[in-house]
């Protein structure tokens, strides 16, 4: 079975470090978790007038208004079918801002068919269907670039509301770890939101059950 990483790179999947293509080609026909556990370096976020869009986000799994400095940190990427036949995969963020106090980043990823994109569902509702461009560099790290952003009615967010993020995740041999650098910014605002650190992976085979807590509440059709 292809995995929607694959899909999406077409021939330069083969591009990336090894050790992200093992993580990208998690798929519901063989592996079908991985479990990434490490720390955040830094969690920032932009200047004061942000702060109430971040603490919306949060209400639904999707950005929130915390800083920090080294956060423990888990991303879970679970592949499944979802209730319209779409192969899919989870990205569930979660990150220790204080003892007794998480924050949680979900988005569900899949590979739209139609119109032969990645698109990514934001939140624990999937009210916002994200466009993804990926590229790969000359060290084999992976680049995601979002792109044409929709509410779940289908309507298109004006580019003066989104939010354009920019991933790079990289293999670092030195020290046997995935890092990873997230930064989320507004042409009107700003700077938004980000965090960079690193982690290591668990895998998981098809015999593990996805858990319920990493799936989205709704799915949104639309892709």
């Amino acid at each position: 079975m292809t995995s929607i990483f694959e899909r999406a790179l077409g021939s330069d999947f083969s591009r990336l470090h090894p050790r992200l293509q093992d993580r990208f080609a998690v798929t519901g026909g063989e592996h079908r978790g991985c479990v990434g556990t490490g720390v955040m370096d830094r969690i920032w976020h932009g200047r004061a007038y942000v702060k109430p869009f971040l603490h919306l986000g949060a209400a639904r799994h999707v950005l929130f208004p915390e800083i920090g400095t080294a956060v423990p940190f888990t991303i879970e990427n679970y592949a499944y079918t979802d209730s319209y036949g779409r192969p899919t995969l989870t990205f569930v963020r979660t990150f220790e801002i204080a003892p007794a106090r998480r924050r949680r980043f979900d988005a569900t990823m899949i590979w739209s068919n139609k119109r032969q994109v990645l698109v990514d569902y934001l939140g624990t509702h999937q009210h916002i269907a994200v466009d993804l461009h990926l590229s790969v560099d000359a060290s084999g790290g992976l680049h995601i670039r979002s792109g044409c952003q929709r509410f779940r009615s289908g309507i298109t967010c004006p580019r003066s509301l989104s939010g354009d993020a920019r991933l790079h995740e990289w293999y670092d041999d030195a020290t046997d770890r995935f890092r990873i650098e997230v930064n989320v910014e507004n042409r009107l605002f700003g700077p938004i939101f980000g965090y960079s650190g690193s982690f290591t992976a668990q895998y998981f085979d098809h015999n593990a059950p996805v858990p319920a807590a990493v799936r989205p509440l709704r799915e949104n059709p639309r892709e």
